[in-house]
C-alpha cells in the first residue's frame, strides 16, 4: 500500500513503467500497485463490431463527445457497488485531464450522460481505465468511437488492464507480462495525438471504418 500521496507526474511515470494503482474500495484511502501476469489489451486493428452494434450506432438518438464532461465520466465509472476508484484516483485523474494527459468519451441522451469511458494517453499508448453504461450498449458505442479516434491519432497500443468477458467479445486479448512490457516500451516512443482526428465523425463513418477493421481481422 502507498504510504504517501501520489502526484500526477509520478502516476504518469508509473504507467510508463507498466504498473497502475488501485484501491480496495471507494472509501479506502490507500492505493496499491498492480502489474498483472496477464495484461488485457484491445488490438486497434481487430476490434469486433457486431451487426447489432452497427445498427445501434447508425440509428442511435444519442450524441457522442470527447472531453466534454471528464469529471462526470469518472463519477459514472465509480458509481457502482464495488469500485477500485477512490477519492485520490479521482483527484489525480482530474489533474491529468487538466494537463491534457487524460481523456474521456461521453455518450449523451439529450442532456443526460448515459455512458462513457476515460483513460490516459502517453506516447502511442492509451491506458483505458474504466467505462460505464446507463443505457443499452452505451459503453460499446463509446468504445467504438474511442478506437476510431485512437487509430486516427496514431496510437498503437490500447491497454485495458484486465480482460473481461465484455472486452473479449469485442476483440480484447491477453498478453503475458513480459510481452506487454516489450510492446509498451516500443509504443511509448510513438508520437500520437488524441485530438488529431478533429471533430467527432458522423456515425456512418465510424461504423464503416470499424466494419472494415472487423472484416480484415
Amino acid at each position: 500500500m502507498t504510504p504517501y500521496t501520489l502526484t500526477p507526474d509520478l502516476l504518469l511515470r508509473a504507467y510508463a513503467s507498466g504498473i497502475f494503482p488501485m484501491a480496495e474500495a471507494r472509501d479506502d484511502p490507500r492505493l496499491f500497485w498492480v502489474d498483472p501476469p496477464l495484461r488485457g489489451v484491445m488490438p486497434l486493428d481487430s476490434f469486433h463490431i457486431s451487426r447489432s452494434l452497427r445498427r445501434q450506432i447508425l440509428r442511435m438518438p444519442c450524441q457522442v463527445t470527447f472531453d466534454r464532461d471528464f469529471t462526470g465520466v469518472v463519477a459514472g465509472c465509480a458509481d457502482r457497488a464495488e469500485t477500485w476508484i477512490n477519492a485520490q484516483i479521482v483527484d489525480l485523474c482530474n489533474k491529468l485531464h487538466a494537463q491534457g494527459h487524460a481523456h474521456s468519451v461521453e455518450v449523451w441522451d439529450g442532456e443526460t450522460l448515459v455512458g462513457g469511458s476515460y483513460g490516459i494517453a502517453i506516447g502511442g499508448v492509451y491506458f483505458a481505465e474504466s467505462m460505464f453504461s446507463r443505457s443499452t450498449d452505451a459503453s460499446k458505442i463509446a468504445l467504438a468511437y474511442l478506437i476510431d479516434r485512437l487509430r486516427a491519432g496514431g496510437f498503437v497500443l490500447m491497454d485495458t488492464q484486465f480482460l473481461t468477458d465484455h472486452l473479449t467479445s469485442l476483440g480484447g486479448v491477453e498478453l503475458a507480462r513480459r510481452t506487454y512490457h516489450q510492446r509498451l516500451a516500443r509504443a511509448l516512443d510513438v508520437r500520437a495525438d488524441f485530438h488529431r482526428q478533429g471533430p467527432v465523425p458522423p456515425p456512418q463513418d465510424v461504423v464503416q471504418r470499424n466494419s472494415q477493421i472487423s472484416k480484415r481481422a
